[in-house]
């Protein structure tokens, strides 16, 4: 017997269990290797006798301890066919702490050789310890060999085949199929970021482990970065690749170490680069300096893999980050070992700083379509179920979209090995709807047949919330009570491996088979254990954000927890949790009622996008419609998933929310990292009216996906798909389904790279499109043929109505017929006919071409394309290449386009002689409404005006003439064309040639010419006015800015005389500003004899001629006496009526003098206006001298002293009266005399106005002693002169030397109004009203004398003139009763 069997004490037993596990060493080969991991297995036991490797291997379990020993009693007993009698004395016995004896002597305390890690089979000192000693290379090369073979042979041992669990198929640790593996196309930070090194990967291609590590060029980075969500394989592809290497297959490494960060979170000191590999992984036999040596030497043949870099601990203390995650850095960063590689797994959130900027990132998809069906082929390989579990997957799609996640495929795979054979097809995916049900299906097919560990899974549920409460995913022998280590084990629940913080520092760690996992047993131990109650159960219930904050750090353990609450709500999982709950069905429904009333209220919430997706997990998971329905109908219309990723599941799982709604949705995937065959999940999702994708990781197998969804939904409106990577591939597949969606509105391709012939294949699709309204194919480079060839598609397709091309913008704009449902499902031929049988009678179509690069060839190409075309509402090609010719072909063209409303030729090279020819191409164009050349702002636009047979029928165009001449003449109908030449850099050699291109379009209407901005100078000008006449009759004619002189500004004068069209001239010198004008009320029909000649309209057009006033506007012009006589000299041979206006800073009393001296000589002078212009003081007395030294004026008009405005009779009129206004001209008491003489001398005045000035009492006083004097027959307006009660009284006092004066009335209040009327003849009855005069007392007296002595005074009104009772008594006993009527108010 062995020593142990001999210290246990009972030999028989310890016989009975030998001669137990002889009978299935298999078996205890795995326990062996879930108890000791770093197990050696087929080293020298091979050798031994069975029961010999038996007693061996149970020696190595004991010296354990008491922990793993009676953890694997436990599993004896739950695993093998055990005797009931043994049974009960092996857990008796060695079940529990009493009945294990202590440690053997010095067996016990000796470690054997195969309880150390893999690595470390000897115990050595530091590297820095061990002394140096000089070896050749020779030796140093073969120390180093034989580090890396022992390396290799460790990795082969660790990785040989696996042991399945009771009940479990052998395949359920064999398979693998790799997932989907996409590079990203930008760095952590860089917005282009680096590929590793030269490989292209297409998208939705595999990429294959040894694709991940192209050693064959050196400027590739060096750090990658694995990115994949919980159960997407990421640690399993890293231990893939160990095993790989171990095999020969990464023949570009010569080492390869795997570290999991969760089990370096453990490490709490600092590790050099050694330490981490020798002593935390594998230890050479001797000098290890030598080794290490070596390895630095050749750093870019290390590959160093870190799993769980989510997993890394970052204390945010003064010291920095932990130990190990400071090491990390300085790898990554080549501080340390430089030039190795480096890979770490992640899942997508918040990464460590430490990583480069450079470093590659690559994310995992998971499976599509394809990869699922592999891996269940491989799960039930030569198993009569295969079949049958490939059908059930075919035909159920929500558990295909599970198993787009690969842990869920291995559990479902898993759940169907085990419920096919008993039950009938489509039985068993009616038991796996969603992931929780999944995950309880594995519990039930992992636990004994018809028996249900319930105590054990609701404590090993408290066990992982424990973990997950705390973080923390390894748990060791004193963290789990042996049966639920063996309870673990049994049903391969928990995985074991070695522990190592250091030499000789190591011990067996367990954790859950994945985090998931650990997740639903704590959502087990919440909905089921007594323990818990329903208010600590929905603190549980919340939503995680995909966003990660800036301020955390690390990513939360329990992603699935409120998930796997929601699931476990389910109706369908009441009975299982009642198992659990040992028949406390009443808690458990309290529980789930509880978890679905906190998604209800999160449902009604606005949420984030992140938030939505897992809000429509936790909501599918329930499987209660109304919950889900709530749900669809409080997402908004507008639902943007902006920049976080998303997978085939969350939108299968979206997709199952929406079909409880009603309205119709937009969702917009802006930035969201998507998986190639994500679109499938969207099939049949008949609420979606928009559909956005925008991400350069959508490419060609994402575009097949989604070609395949898109004829299923049958509301969706408006495609888009911008900033891809698509290439024809993809866009073929789109192409062909695009037809079958007539509902669509608009199409979206942005920004995607096509190629020119995709672009091609795309525009065919339009005919076959009916209601759509916009096509969008910006950004996608494309060169002028196919420009052109679109063009063709613009003008044969008849819906389209715009085509605009600018830079990168390529937008087709359609107007769909009106078509009713019945008419869209006929056939397509019928359909298309009858579209272009609409779209002949009715389309225009407006072509933007602009900065396209069109040159004189594309011109001539356009030109014969659109005369086949329909009629043109725009052409727009600015920004080209056409230059002179190509400019000239265009103008040409354009009576023949029958263009509606504008050409733009802008900015396309053309020179002044290209005006020339520009001019003459159009001077036929009867449409051409106007022409603008800018040579300076390169602009060339023709704007047009519909044809008139267009406008009217002839028997509308009959009534109109007819109608004609009952209007008014400001109300006569507008029709001229206007030729805008400016900033063009003419000159005056110019001019004739113009004139002649410009000849034949003055025949066609009235014609407005602009010349502004060029350079005539004074001899342009001259030469210009030769030239009008043999243009016609022009509308206007524009020459500012052309540097004119003043005399050259005034010989314009002469076209008063010359040009009959001409009636305004208006000059503003300083700004040169000189413009030409005809009659306004003039037009073109009568000026061309277009209408008919009957005697009614030539008797109208020669009133025209004579009553219409010609106007000269002169304004800030300095107004000299010679310039003003040479003006005056000028306006002699004018036809009159003319009304002259000038305007300038001042204006001199000599030039005042001049200009009015110059008045008789002008007969047909009907206006002068000063106006804006300062006058002195002497100008009212000039003024007013002109009223009798002029005979025709009949008015003069001067106020402020700025302006002044004379009216002249004309030469038909007889001499009459003139009135004279001179309003707040500063006039005081010294300048009445003067004033009164010079007014004196007029024969009749019917009205001076003096009001507003400076008189004041004394002026008064003197102006009405001077009034005898004035012949004045009107009025005299003295108001607002600062008067007094003193006026008042005098002018009562002086009412009997004023026979003519027939009214006066004073108000002194807020008015201030003095007026007095006189008549031509001596009146016999006067009147006076008095306002608010304010008399004293003291006035009383001379107011009762003054009426005494005006015995001719009929009426006398006096108003709120402050008369008390006495006042009045005394005035009404002083003065005689009136004639007429006397008023007191």
């Amino acid at each position: 017997m062995d020593p142990v069997g001999l210290q246990l004490g009972n030999k028989n037993l310890w016989s009975c269990l030998v001669r137990l596990l002889t009978k299935d060493p298999e078996w205890l080969n795995a326990k062996m290797k879930f108890f000791l991991p770093n197990t050696d297995l087929d080293s020298r036991n091979e050798t031994l006798d069975p029961e010999q490797r038996v007693i061996l291997q149970l020696n190595k379990l004991h010296v354990q301890g008491s922990d793993t020993w009676q953890s694997f009693i436990h599993c004896v007993c739950m695993q093998l066919e055990v005797p009931l009698d043994l049974e009960v004395l092996l857990l008796s016995t060695f079940g529990y702490d009493d009945g294990f004896t202590s440690q053997l002597g010095a067996e016990g305390k000796s470690q054997p050789e195969s309880q150390l890690h893999h690595g470390l089979k000897r115990p050595h000192q530091s590297c820095g310890s061990s002394p140096r000693r000089k070896q050749c290379k020779k030796q140093q090369l073969e120390l180093a060999k034989k580090y890396l073979q022992l390396l290799r042979t460790s990795a082969q041992q660790r990785y040989r085949s696996q042991i399945p669990g009771s009940g479990q198929p052998h395949a359920f640790h064999q398979v693998y199929v790799p997932p989907i593996l996409r590079r990203a196309t930008a760095s952590l930070d860089t917005p282009e970021g680096a590929i590793m090194g030269d490989v292209k990967v297409e998208d939705g291609a595999d990429v294959s482990i040894s694709d991940l590590f192209n050693t064959r060029v050196n400027k590739g980075p060096r750090v990658t970065v694995l990115l994949g969500k919980a159960g997407m394989g990421k640690t399993t592809l890293a231990h893939r690749l160990c095993q790989k290497w171990a095999e020969g297959h990464l023949n570009c490494f010569q080492a390869l170490f795997l570290f999991e960060f969760r089990q370096l979170n453990l490490i709490t000191r600092f590790l050099t680069p050694s330490e981490l590999l020798f002593d935390l992984y594998l230890s050479p036999e001797s000098d290890h300096d030598t080794v290490f040596q070596y390895l630095e030497k050749n750093a870019d043949q290390v590959l160093l893999i870190f799993d769980g870099l989510d997993e890394a601990l970052q204390p945010m203390g003064p010291d920095g980050p932990g130990p190990v995650l400071t090491l990390f850095s300085h790898l990554c960063n080549g501080t340390l070992l430089p030039g190795c590689r480096v890979m770490a797994t992640s899942r997508p959130g918040k990464l460590p700083a430490c990583l480069p900027a450079e470093a590659a990132m690559v994310h995992m998809l998971g499976f599509d379509g394809p990869r699922v069906e592999e891996y269940v082929n491989h799960f039930f390989s030569a198993q009569p179920s295969r079949e049958g579990a490939l059908v059930e997957l075919q035909t159920n799609g929500r558990l295909r979209s599970l198993c787009a996640v690969p842990a869920l495929c291995q559990v479902a795979c898993l759940c169907l090995h085990h419920l096919l054979p008993d039950h009938a097809p489509g039985q068993s995916v009616a038991l796996l709807p969603n992931m929780t049900q999944l995950y309880m299906q594995m519990v039930l097919a992992l636990s004994p047949p018809g028996h249900l560990p319930t105590s054990s899974l609701l404590d090993l549920g408290e066990v992982a919330l424990r973990g997950l409460e705390t973080g923390k995913v390894i748990f060791y022998a004193k963290d789990i009570a042996p049966p639920l280590i063996a309870f673990g084990a049994t049903h391969s629940l928990l995985t074991s491996f070695c522990v190592c913080t250091g030499p000789g520092h190591q011990q067996t760690g367990y954790a859950f088979t994945h985090l998931s996992l650990q997740e639903f047993l704590a959502a087990l131990h919440l909905m089921a254990s007594p323990k818990v109650n329903k208010d600590t159960l929905t603190q549980y219930v919340t939503l995680h954000s995909r966003w990660v904050q800036r301020t955390k750090a690390r990513l939360g353990l329990s992603d699935h927890l409120p998930t796997f609450l929601a699931g476990l709500a389910s109706c369908t999982c009441r009975p299982f949790l009642s198992h659990l709950a040992q028949g406390n069905e009443d808690c458990v429904g309290a529980k789930q009622a509880a978890v679905v009333q906190v998604l209800k209220k999160l449902a009604t919430r606005k949420l984030t996008g992140p938030k939505v997706v897992e809000l429509c997990h936790c909501v599918d998971e329930t499987q209660e419609p109304e919950l889900a329905s709530l749900t669809a109908q409080s997402l908004p219309y507008q639902l943007p998933f902006h920049n976080f990723p998303l997978t085939c599941t969350d939108l299968a799982t979206l997709t199952n929310i929406l079909e409880h709604r009603e309205a119709p949705i937009h969702l917009d995937f802006d930035g969201c990292p998507l998986e190639p065959h994500c679109p499938e999940a969207l099939v049949g999702c008949g609420q979606i009216e928009n559909l956005s994708f925008k991400s350069r990781k959508c490419g060609d197998a994402f575009a097949e996906a989604l070609s395949r969804s898109l004829p299923t939904m049958g509301r969706l409106q408006m495609l888009g798909l911008a900033g891809s990577k698509i290439t024809a591939r993809g866009i073929s597949h789109l192409v062909k389904a695009l037809p079958l969606c007539p509902q669509l509105k608009e199409v979206s391709f942005r920004d995607n790279q096509l190629s020119d012939q995709v672009v091609l294949n795309i525009v065919e699709v339009l005919p076959h499109l009916p209601r759509l309204r916009k096509l969008d194919l910006s950004s996608n480079s494309i060169c002028v043929s196919t420009l052109l060839c679109l063009a063709r598609v613009a003008v044969t397709c008849p819906t389209v109505r715009m085509l605009q091309a600018r830079e990168a913008d390529l937008i087709f704009l359609l107007s769909p017929p009106t078509e009713t449902t019945a008419e869209l499902q006929r056939a397509p031929d019928l359909q298309e006919s009858d579209g272009q049988r609409k779209g002949a009678q009715s389309r225009s179509l407006t072509l933007r071409l602009q900065k396209c690069q069109l040159q004189v060839h594309d011109a001539e190409a356009l030109i014969a394309l659109l005369q086949e075309g329909p009629h043109l509402e725009e052409v727009d090609l600015s920004g080209n290449q056409l230059e002179d010719e190509g400019c000239r072909l265009m103008a040409e063209a354009a009576s023949q386009l029958h263009i509606a409303r504008k050409l733009d030729l802008s900015n396309n090279g053309l020179s002044v002689a290209g005006v020339h020819c520009v001019l003459r191409a159009v001077s036929a164009c009867w449409t051409l409404a106007e022409l603008h050349i800018s040579l300076q702002h390169k602009t060339v636009i023709f704007m047009f005006a519909q044809e008139p047979e267009e406008q009217k029928g002839p028997q509308e165009r009959a009534a109109f003439l007819d109608s004609l001449m009952l209007q008014m003449p400001s109300e006569l109908p507008l029709s001229s064309r206007r030729m805008r030449l400016t900033h063009c850099g003419l000159q005056e050699k110019h001019l004739e040639q113009l004139c002649k291109a410009l000849g034949g379009s003055c025949h066609l209407g009235h014609l407005h010419l602009d010349f502004s901005g060029n350079a005539l100078g004074d001899e342009g000008a001259a030469r210009l006015a030769q030239l009008l006449p043999g243009l016609g009759a022009l509308q206007s004619l524009n020459l500012s800015e052309n540097g004119l002189s003043l005399d050259a500004v005034l010989g314009l004068v002469r076209c008063f005389s010359t040009l009959q069209w001409l009636f305004r001239l208006d000059i503003s010198f300083e700004s040169q500003h000189i413009l030409l004008r005809g009659d306004k009320t003039s037009r073109d029909m009568w000026a061309t004899g277009s209408l008919p000649d009957f005697p009614a309209a030539a008797k109208f057009l020669g009133f025209r001629q004579r009553c219409i006033p010609r106007s000269l506007c002169l304004s800030e012009c300095p107004l000299e006496p010679p310039s003003l006589t040479r003006l005056c000299a000028t306006l002699k041979d004018c036809p009159g009526p003319l009304e002259l206006q000038l305007s300038c800073e001042f204006l001199s009393d000599q030039s005042l003098e001049t200009l009015l001296d110059c008045l008789p000589q002008l007969p047909q002078l009907s206006l002068l206006q000063l106006s804006q212009t300062g006058l002195s003081p002497k100008s009212p007395f000039l003024l007013a001298n002109t009223l009798s030294l002029c005979p025709r004026v009949k008015k003069v008009d001067l106020r402020s002293l700025h302006h002044a405005t004379l009216h002249f009779r004309s030469n038909e009129e007889e001499e009459g009266v003139c009135c004279g206004r001179f309003t707040g001209c500063s006039l005081s008491q010294e300048h009445v005399e003067s004033l009164c003489w010079l007014l004196s001398k007029c024969k009749d005045l019917s009205q001076v106005d003096l009001s507003a000035n400076l008189l004041g009492d004394s002026g008064l006083r003197c102006l009405l002693e001077c009034l005898p004097q004035v012949p004045i027959s009107g009025l005299l307006d003295l108001s607002h002169n600062s008067i007094s009660q003193e006026s008042a009284l005098y002018l009562l006092e002086t009412l009997p030397s004023c026979p003519r004066v027939r009214e006066a009335s004073v108000n002194l209040g807020s008015e201030q109004s003095f007026r007095i009327h006189f008549s031509r003849e001596d009146q016999a009855g006067k009147t006076l009203r008095l306002s608010e005069c304010s008399f004293r007392p003291e006035h009383v007296s001379r107011l009762a004398t003054g009426l005494s002595k005006s015995l001719q005074l009929t009426e006398l009104t006096l108003t709120q003139c402050c008369l008390g009772q006495k006042q009045l008594a005394i005035l009404l006993s002083l003065v005689g009763r009136p004639a007429g009527l006397f008023s007191l108010r």
